[in-house]
């Protein structure tokens, strides 16, 4: 009986060990692929870098990036509303002025420091947005803290898991406060003194307004400047992006999402998604800021895809609204591709140049272009419709909601689920249990893997056939 117990429990231990360790140093590093994305390429010597012009007749957003990596679509989703309007400064700011990267790999340089800000505006500014920001490192962190805290009573927008950098801040205790749907298992107990709700898009309590998850920014931005700018800007933008869910913008109330069966899918893409495609991005002067984090945000957090930033040369490519960009890439040295994407409506005509560029050096990747050949669809829209048949709809449908994004329009088609994740998974608990196997031969039944008497006939058996047939 123990020696049954004993062979169960080798069997058990190491399908766990063996499985569990494979999926766990391929999920560690689909986690650094997208959250870790820090730019290990050296910063080129950078010309022109300019500034949005700063009139101080506007009030002035600053959108923070962190000293680690910032989540792209919640800092761009902001960063581009708010410029839309006309009616703000809006610049990206950090606490120094060094390159900052965004998940999936995405780099950009801030406007400016905390230190430069506070000595142009001589005062707060009038919203800071706080996006998430990876904070592992505490040193890190602190000074954007520090600055945070030394501006306490401005308005503060925070956009899904920028909630948590805020209330790390100590500005949330005593608040109710959205975010998005996976922190809310972790943040009331890290953050208890601050009220955690699930069911609603933004929420507005004093000076903070905080969203949920990612395409809640969007309704979180928009109701701030339908209050400081008047609501007609806000619906003009709101069409102008052909964003289909503005009722929630005067509604923000929402059924909450919980952990489902799709959350499994996304953590075994991440774990057993051996090869992961490559997808480069074009960039160009003009491209806008949201339609370029949709590419890097929708496809590398799935596990699946690794995106590229690729450009014509090294120096700083300058977004719709003023941000510098440095891509990672340049076209003659941009490795090999499964796809390459051109995001923005206005890519064919903006892009021009690039893409004949791109056909001379390479004419390996035809380039899709994601957003300019549906230019009636809002952008999330046409990246997860793209991503169901890159992938399969179980890998669609966790990015959907992920970005909480509760559009009917969206018609996904594909595969059902992931097959290679899958067959991947089966491979390694098939390896798992022949290790098992042969530690239980030899070690606990302590037998050979094939017995003598067996080995011996197997052998007369062959002699008297060769010889019957000589």
């Amino acid at each position: 009986m123990k020696k049954i117990f004993l062979r169960l429990a080798t069997y058990v231990l190491i399908l766990a060990v063996f499985v569990g360790g494979v999926g766990l140093l391929g999920y560690n590093r689909s986690f650094q692929d997208f959250y870790g994305a820090l730019r290990q390429e050296p910063v080129p010597a950078l010309q022109g870098v300019k500034k949005p012009e700063y009139d101080p007749n506007k009030p002035t957003v600053a959108v923070l990036l962190g000293n680690e990596t910032t989540e792209g679509s919640d800092f761009m989703i902001p960063y581009e509303l708010f410029s839309r309007t006309e009616a703000f400064n809006v610049f990206a700011v950090a606490s120094d002025n060094q390159v900052k990267s965004l998940t999936g790999g995405l780099d950009l340089v801030p406007h400016y420091s905390f230190t430069e800000l506070d000595q142009l505006l001589g005062k707060s500014p009038d919203i800071i947005t706080i996006p998430f920001m990876v904070t592992n490192d505490a040193e890190k962190f602190a000074p954007i803290r520090k600055w945070i805290q030394q501006h306490a009573n401005t308005t503060f927008v925070s956009i899904c898991g920028g909630s948590g950098n805020l209330a790390a801040t100590g500005l949330l205790k005593g608040k109710s406060a959205a975010t998005h749907w996976q922190n809310l298992v972790v943040f009331p107990k890290q953050f208890p003194e601050t009220n955690w709700l699930a069911d609603q898009r933004y929420f507005h309590d004093g000076n903070v307004i905080s969203s949920a998850g990612v395409s809640s920014g969007i309704d979180a931005v928009l109701y701030v400047i339908s209050q400081k700018v008047g609501e007609p800007v806000a619906e003009k933008i709101a069409k102008e992006m052909k964003y289909p869910s503005y009722h929630f913008v005067k509604n923000p109330k929402v059924d909450p999402f919980y952990m489902d069966f799709r959350f499994s899918t996304y953590v075994l893409n991440n774990a057993f998604q051996w090869n992961k495609k490559q997808a480069g991005v074009l960039l160009y002067n003009g491209v806008e800021e949201m339609a370029l984090a949709s590419v890097f945000d929708i496809y590398s957090d799935t596990g699946t895809t690794r995106v590229l930033s690729i450009s014509s040369s090294e120096q700083p490519i300058v977004t719709k609204h003023g941000l510098n960009l440095i891509s990672r890439h340049v076209i003659a040295n941009a490795p090999q591709l499964d796809k390459l994407m051109i995001p923005g409506r206005d890519a064919k005509s903006l892009a021009a140049a690039e893409i004949r560029q791109w056909n001379e050096a390479r004419n390996d990747t035809n380039p899709q272009f994601v957003h300019s050949d549906s230019p009636d669809r809002f952008l999330f829209e046409v990246q997860l419709e793209d991503l169901a048949k890159q992938e399969d709809l179980l890998t669609a449908k966790h990015a959907l909601k992920r970005l909480e994004f509760r559009s009917n329009d969206i018609q996904l088609e594909g595969k059902p689920f992931p097959l290679e994740t899958y067959s991947n998974l089966l491979l390694t608990a098939f390896l798992a249990l022949f290790i098992a196997f042969c530690i239980d031969r030899r070690l606990i039944i302590k037998k050979p893997f094939f017995q003598m008497n067996t080995l011996h006939r197997y052998c007369m058996g062959c002699t008297i056939l060769r010889r019957k047939t000589t």
